[in-house]
């Protein structure tokens, strides 16, 4: 896995580390992409490509990014209101994609939401009209516009039903924060639960207010008539911007890949690739 083995990069990747030979460690502050080619997958009766399930793919990579130590059973991937995918037990959350012989799966610390596209080039017009009009385009948009944003709404609440007005930033290398939306609504939302810092959808709490008592409670110390702050509660705290990158990959024997990532911060990331039989 040292060498990318034919899989080339478009230069600039700016923050992206290739890993070492062997598995690494979940739970750091890091991203780990593992981008697989599946030789010989069987095909249907049409002739197309049959791809392993998401389930399968993320419990393959667990074990491939993380070694052995990392197996589960299928069981103990858990996916939320949102359709997001984590692994409770080791502390990740987790994204996947595929697209023909290719897969991808992301995983982040539990800490962050995450979510991982991967495109081909094949034409789609009437497809890349209605994002650039969802996008506020005078023109389509691009196969890497259409990764990114598939790509956020597996990391965030967004749906295609709530995706309108949401603006993709300027495409550069490396991560790049995500615009307010139109109308002023930022393009955020984390993964909810304690320590993430994000609310569970819009209008949860934009700006918290002061909640106030005057009786203190049991072995507070505090005097009666004392105003008691109650603290913030999570769903009222700030919500996190998302930020989105992507890349061109060029395997050896395909066409181009667009692979595009989202996350609610801009986290370092380690890259691996794996040819499979």
């Amino acid at each position: 896995m040292g060498a990318l083995m034919g899989l080339l990069l478009d230069p600039g990747l700016t923050g992206y580390t290739l890993a070492p030979d062997g598995p690494t460690s979940p739970g750091r502050r890091t991203v780990d992409v593992l981008v697989a080619r599946h030789h010989r997958l069987p095909r249907d009766r049409m002739g197309h490509r049959l791809s392993a399930s998401g389930r399968s793919l993320i419990g393959q990579a667990l074990t491939t990014t993380y070694g052995p130590r990392a197996r589960v059973a299928p069981g103990a991937l858990v996916r939320d209101a949102h359709r997001r995918w984590s692994v409770p037990s080791l502390g990740l959350n987790a994204s996947v994609a595929h697209c023909g012989e290719f897969s991808a799966v992301a995983f982040a610390p539990a800490a962050h939401a995450i979510g991982v596209d991967v495109q081909d080039e094949r034409d789609r017009p009437y497809a890349l009209r209605w994002l650039g009009d969802l996008l506020a385009r005078e023109e389509p948009a691009t196969i890497r516009d259409f990764a990114e944003c598939e790509a956020l709404i597996k990391a965030s609440h967004l749906t295609k039903e709530t995706f309108a007005g949401t603006r993709l930033p300027e495409w550069r290398p490396g991560w790049r924060p995500m615009a307010e939306r139109a109308g002023g609504e930022g393009a955020t939302g984390g993964r909810t639960g304690p320590g993430t810092g994000a609310r569970s959808g819009p209008g949860s709490g934009t700006g918290a207010e002061t909640a106030t008592g005057t009786r203190p409670g049991p072995g507070t110390g505090a005097s009666a008539g004392t105003q008691i702050t109650a603290p913030t509660p999570e769903s009222a705290r700030p919500t996190p911007t998302y930020h989105v990158r992507s890349l061109v990959l060029r395997p050896e024997g395909a066409p181009p890949l667009h692979l595009a990532l989202a996350c609610d911060a801009p986290v370092p990331v380690r890259f691996h690739h794996l040819e499979r039989e």
